[in-house]
């Protein structure tokens, strides 16, 4: 049984009753991922110009096609112009996003180094999720011999929850390991 269908039958009916909400549509879900990497400073490195590389990684990654976000105005200290490459980014929703999720926790956090669980510092006003991975490689799909240039990853889960106690809940039981 996927997360995807063990949200609906096991872990929203649990978490109603365990945060004692009256209606069913209030227990937090995950709306949409967004799996987002800086590629700004390749601009500017020498040789570097093909960004047809990382953004087949991240449409493996994803299982979705990433688009390029062009820089909408000029930043002289980082060399950036208006118009240049400064960002792929994907956004998955529904089944693609809990899917995506499941991998992220049963696959791709227990490999990073050091790993003791997501802190829950990392929730923003909006009880959004944002994590940060500083290498990409950590992904099956990509081969760490497969990646010559290494980069960052963000990834923010956008949750339809109000406060982060719920959302911190729903993700536990979602199968995400926090720090006590």
């Amino acid at each position: 049984m996927t997360l995807y269908e063990r949200v609906s039958s096991e872990i929203i009916p649990s978490l109603q009753k365990e945060l004692k909400l009256d209606n069913v549509h209030q227990v937090p879900r995950i709306e949409k991922i967004i799996v987002a990497m800086g590629v700004g400073s390749l601009a500017t490195r020498k040789g570097v110009k093909d960004f047809a590389e990382l953004q087949e990684h991240m449409e493996r990654m994803t299982g979705q096609k990433a688009h390029m976000v062009l820089s909408r105005k000029s930043v002289s200290n980082f060399k950036l112009r208006e118009g240049m490459p400064s960002m792929l980014k994907t956004t998955l929703r529904g089944k693609k996003a809990y899917d995506f999720f499941e991998r992220l926790n049963m696959l791709v956090l227990p490999r990073v180094r050091d790993y003791t669980g997501i802190s829950p510092r990392k929730f923003d006003k909006s009880a959004n999720l944002n994590i940060g991975l500083k290498q990409y490689d950590l992904f099956p799909e990509i081969g760490p011999d497969d990646m010559k240039t290494p980069m960052g990853l963000q990834i923010t889960i956008v949750t339809s929850g109000d406060d982060k106690e719920s959302v911190q809940a729903f993700l536990e039981k979602s199968g995400m390991i926090f720090q006590k």
